[in-house]
């Protein structure tokens, strides 16, 4: 038998983002769910005061595990344009689309055509309008800039060398002046032989040349090892 809800409240800190509390004490992330009755990745759905919940799991979105480790500052709420690469089946996606809701955008951009499909299935197909889904590789921002606009945001989680690179030069096409970055850093992505520290400092470094100004560094353990969350704005 599941554990019941007792309590649901936004976040003291975070737009769009709730804390569910179990009635044995525990508190878990949520989004409120902008396609009710609708899951994406198996997660729990709570209905509270009217409304539904979906719960938001850290072990699964490297985003929940930078809140829930206590990330001071998140650029997204009602309305926001983002860039996201590295879309994946769209757990993240799924709920920054809950965030920014009817009025924002999620220009999603995947490599894998495989991994593609999976994101129609369980975003575009379940009715999230607020997803554009891009078939395409973040190495090369110029073969999709004919379908994004300028966004406010541009978040990248893929595993490639150069990850700060590849995101700067999309922020060089489509970031809007004075818009943020939030880059996932892969540190075994990068170099399996290098302490994950040195490499994180090898990321923020090529975000200052590439002329950002770093807000915020969490890193991500325990849910996810050798990772860090970087925030930045473009000066």
């Amino acid at each position: 038998m599941s554990i019941e809800v007792v309590e649901v409240r936004p976040h003291e800190r975070h737009f769009g983002v709730y804390a569910l509390k179990f009635e044995d004490g525990s508190e878990r992330l949520a989004t409120r769910n902008l396609t009710p009755g609708k899951r994406v990745y198996g997660e729990r759905l709570v209905k509270w005061g009217g409304a539904e919940y979906r719960e938001w799991n850290p072990y699964r979105s490297k985003l929940a595990a930078a809140i829930a480790n206590g990330i001071k500052f998140v650029p997204i709420q009602e309305g926001t344009h983002i860039l996201y690469l590295g879309a994946a089946s769209g757990t993240t996606p799924s709920h920054m689309s809950d965030i920014v809701g009817e009025r924002g955008l999620i220009y999603s951009v995947e490599f894998s055509p495989r991994v593609f499909r999976e994101f129609m299935e369980k975003l575009v197909d379940q009715g999230r309008r607020n997803v554009v889904p891009i078939l395409g590789d973040a190495r090369f921002p110029y073969q999709y800039a004919h379908y994004v606009k300028g966004v406010d945001v541009a978040y990248i989680d893929v595993a490639q060398p150069a990850q700060a690179k590849i995101l700067a030069d999309n922020a060089d096409y489509f970031l809007k002046p004075g818009g943020y970055v939030m880059l996932v850093i892969k540190a075994m992505s990068i170099d399996v032989t290098a302490p994950a520290t040195e490499t994180f400092k090898q990321e923020i470094n090529t975000l200052k040349e590439r002329g950002f100004e770093i807000l915020e560094t969490v890193h991500l353990e325990p849910y996810d090892t050798a990772h860090a969350m970087v925030v930045a704005r473009k000066r």
